[in-house]
């Protein structure tokens, strides 16, 4: 029986990983170089992907803990002095953040706990100046710059997403809190007591003091040097995990190569900057391994309901994902009051970077697991969770089968089954919308708005041996919408692929809410 280290799953603690021997990966080239090279950063990452450990990391640095370090790329590769320095974790994952008096007084409480422990005693009862106390008081003690790593700080705000105006009223208070909480670094006094400041989230609110007024903090979420800092590359799983992905393809009758693509396949893809490089998400590749089994586990951990509540509130096109673009600006910062859904999906690792073109970001679903669970829940929403909705799973199989009367009896049965009140505006882009969902939730591998030549196919569902180019119309005919297919050559680039291509003609009614009529050729 081969011996294998232990994965960290759960463990997002750098001491407890090292002391007990469990694989790590080794980013400490990152950490290196953000600790020598600079003082004030910022990252924006998805959830459980790595900040908090890139944050304990960095804390047992400053801590000058040279023993946890052995063997990695930082003891063995330079010359890091391994000086003590305080400090000062703020884990906004342990913050009472459901009102705003509420924040105030959590925060208030961790500060005079930290204080505690370092027999400091704060003189004022005021929040601000309680953390400028603290920071002062630190320096003082030790004759040593103090190190601030903050964690999750912009929980008090997302977790308040999506929920109705008044909860968007407690966002907003709790960002004026943070504002003036945080501004204490920029004051000409505290920062003189600096060493490093880290800070993490998954968004870069405006109106933050410490990105409106810190004007020497370096937002690296899309720079290209910490590209991988967190996640793990194709190199990093086969040299870290090489055992466990072959007691997993062993134990599920797969070769190597094959457990890899299939991995690759469920959780690779995520890219954060211009540089062309792609991560694995973590916590689902740990999850995958221990359990010998490809499920969503990132995405069952937490769903994204203030997301979807935000796209629907917005009656976003939902297929215009798929072929969404922007430029990197809208990335730098952006406002309570104006949520931009491209961000919002970007920045909480809904979709990812496929290409950058004249700093113009293509954006693209990093991978099956975001793509099904994500397309899923979309479809749901829509459908409020009706009974006849959990239907759409076996759509795939009916494609595969070409069992189209099957299919289109489903289709019209989940059509049907849509009380008028849920609806919003029947139009084309509704039961596009609807049908494109359907067809992806059930696992099927479909794109839509397919660019070509002469126009944009309205859906391409593409199986090993055979492709489906779709066309849509509203209160016209299905004739109409071969004519369209075919006149428009859309089948013309997928005549060598050595597949089989059907066409399929759809045409919806509106008064009737559902499909009209269908044709295929």
């Amino acid at each position: 029986m081969r011996k294998l280290s232990k994965l960290p799953v759960g463990v997002s603690s750098f001491e407890i990983i090292r002391e007990k021997g469990l694989v790590y990966v080794d980013k400490t080239r990152h950490i290196f170089h953000l600790a020598d090279g600079g003082m004030f950063y910022f990252i924006s990452r998805p959830r459980r992907f790595g900040k908090s450990l890139t944050v304990s990391t960095l804390k047992c640095l400053f801590q000058g803990r040279k023993e946890l370090f052995e063997g990695l790329w930082i003891r063995e590769r330079t010359d890091w002095k391994w000086k003590t320095h305080p400090v000062v974790l703020l884990d906004f994952n342990g913050i009472t953040h459901d009102t705003p008096d509420n924040l105030k007084v959590s925060l208030k409480e961790h500060i005079l706990s930290l204080a505690r422990s370092e027999a400091i005693r704060l003189q004022t009862t005021l929040l601000k100046s309680q953390f400028k106390e603290l920071i002062l008081g630190l320096y003082e003690k030790t004759n040593a710059r103090v190190a601030v790593l903050i964690d999750e700080y912009d929980k008090p705000l997302i977790d308040h997403l999506g929920k109705g105006e008044k909860a968007l009223e407690i966002a907003k208070a709790n960002r004026d809190i943070l504002k003036g909480f945080l501004g204490v670094l920029k004051d000409g006094d505290v920062s003189s007591a600096l060493r490093f400041v880290f800070v993490t989230g998954v968004s870069k609110f405006s109106r933050v003091s410490i990105f409106s007024e810190l004007n020497n903090l370096s937002d690296i979420t899309m720079n290209r040097n910490y590209a991988d800092m967190t996640g793990y590359t194709q190199e990093e799983l086969e040299v870290f995990f090489a055992g466990h992905m072959e007691l997993f393809a062993e134990e599920c009758g797969q070769s190597a190569e094959q457990m890899r693509a299939s991995l690759r396949t469920y959780y690779n893809g995520y890219r954060f900057s211009e540089k062309d490089v792609r991560v694995y998400n973590p916590f689902s590749v740990l999850r995958a391994l221990d359990e010998k089994a490809l499920k969503n586990y990132w995405f069952e951990s937490g769903t994204p309901t203030f997301l979807i509540n935000l796209l629907n509130e917005m009656n976003w096109y939902l297929p215009k994902i798929e072929d969404m673009q922007a430029s990197e600006a809208i990335f730098s910062t952006y406002e309570l009051e104006n949520l931009r859904p491209e961000a919002l999906l970007f920045q909480t690792g809904y979709v990812t970077i496929r290409d950058f073109t004249q700093r113009l970001c293509r954006f693209a679903y990093p991978n099956q697991e975001v793509r099904t669970s994500f397309l899923e829940m979309l479809f749901h929403s829509y459908t409020q969770g009706l009974r006849e909705s959990s239907k759409f799973l076996l759509l795939s199989g009916y494609l595969g089968q070409e069992d189209f009367t099957a299919f289109f009896e489903t289709i019209s049965a989940i059509f049907a089954s849509i009380p008028y009140m849920l609806e919003i505006k029947r139009d084309e882009a509704y039961f596009h919308t609807l049908f494109y969902l359907m067809v992806c939730a059930s696992g099927a591998d479909a794109q839509s708005e397919v660019l070509t030549c002469e126009g944009r196919i309205d859906l391409l569902v593409e199986f090993p041996d055979k492709i489906f180019i779709m066309e849509f119309k509203c209160k016209q005919s299905a004739d109409a919408a071969i004519r369209q297919i075919r006149e428009k050559g859309y089948a013309k680039k997928y005549r060598q692929s050595g597949k089989k291509l059907i066409l399929m003609g759809i045409n919806f009614d509106t008064e009737k809410r559902n499909v009209a009529e269908w044709k295929i050729e």
